[in-house]
């Protein structure tokens, strides 16, 4: 359809939305607006991006864009959730491989990387920084550089984020694990080194989303339980699946919350307890709330929200789940 085709339809529809409803001939015009004026933001990844192990992984698939068409929704579908439900245009793709880090992208993928410029760009690597050397970030710190160069061959702009991944409870309460011996907050720790130093090597990257940091926080506020190898509190959340090395639908949204906020700058608890999509999860509100405050005291920490942002933001009725509305 060609330009004076498409304005026409648009004139035709909204004349006909005048005469029947003034609210929804506006939010027509929004919906066309926003969707014409969407940021393309990209998320490459594994299976800490695509959400395996839990529900995640297959949430929302028709409101993403799967580059690689194996029907995944994973954390860019909340991402989209949240971004929608705070009226946030953002077209969502997702470029994602399990078992894998940012190298294997960059040697495998990187036309269907390209295929169009991005506006912004999320990067998570393997969850040890290097698969046959744990804890050493070298690997992830050239990779990170070598993906920055290839994105911005498209798009010198773009805005590239990173992914600060969680504590794996296999790796440190196993006795094969590189942590073995060690503690949570010591893998923690070594993960977010990794990634703060990709960001310091490559010049103009955006930020570290600390997601292992806020895994670490809610375990330590006794939201959530320490060791998944031990009996669980019936009030605490297990952040982990069961393998202990992925997450569960409490972890993912967690995971997500806190890359939401990074990249928007926004308070994550402008959701709300009713946020939509923790509710189709099967979360409580008092599991939403707990998550969103440990998001948001994570993200204050390091200055990653814009404190000039809406502090509370009224998300549109038709957004909500039909339970809330």
């Amino acid at each position: 359809m060609n330009t004076y085709s498409f304005l026409n339809c648009c004139n035709y529809y909204l004349n006909r939305l005048l005469k029947r409803n003034l609210k929804f001939a506006i939010f027509f015009l929004l919906f066309v607006f926003n969707s014409a004026n969407a940021e393309r933001i990209l998320f490459i990844g594994n299976s800490f991006t695509f959400a395996y192990g839990s529900a995640v992984q297959f949430y929302r698939t028709d409101t993403v864009t799967d580059l690689n068409h194996h029907g995944i929704g994973g954390v860019p579908a909340l991402f989209k959730s949240f971004a929608t439900q705070v009226g946030l245009p953002y077209d969502v793709a997702l470029e994602t491989e399990p078992a894998i880090g940012i190298d294997w992208h960059l040697k495998h993928k990187p036309d269907v990387i390209l295929q169009q410029a991005w506006d912004r760009v999320v990067l998570q690597s393997y969850s040890t920084l290097d698969m046959y050397h744990p804890g050493d970030p070298t690997l992830l710190m050239n990779s990170v550089a070598e993906m920055a160069q290839l994105l911005r061959t498209k798009n010198p702009n773009v805005q590239i984020d990173l992914v600060a991944t969680w504590p794996r409870a296999d790796q440190v309460y196993e006795a094969k694990g590189a942590w073995y011996g060690r503690t949570l907050d010591a893998m923690t720790q070594d993960i977010q080194d990794g990634y703060d130093k990709a960001l310091k090597e490559t010049p103009k990257l955006h930020a570290v989303a600390p997601v292992g940091f806020a895994w670490l926080h809610a375990i330590q506020d006794g939201i959530a339980v320490s060791n998944p190898y031990l009996p669980i509190a019936p009030d605490q959340i297990n952040l982990w699946t069961f393998d202990h090395y992925h997450a569960s639908n409490y972890g993912y949204y967690l995971e997500a919350l806190v890359i939401f906020g990074t990249i928007t700058g926004i308070n994550p608890q402008a959701l709300g307890d009713t946020e939509c999509s923790g509710y189709e999860l099967g979360m409580s509100r008092y599991q939403i709330k707990s998550l969103q405050k440990i998001a948001y005291e994570e993200l204050l920490k390091d200055n990653k929200l814009n404190q000039h942002a809406i502090a509370e933001l009224h998300r549109p009725t038709s957004m909500r789940c039909d339970a809330h509305n």
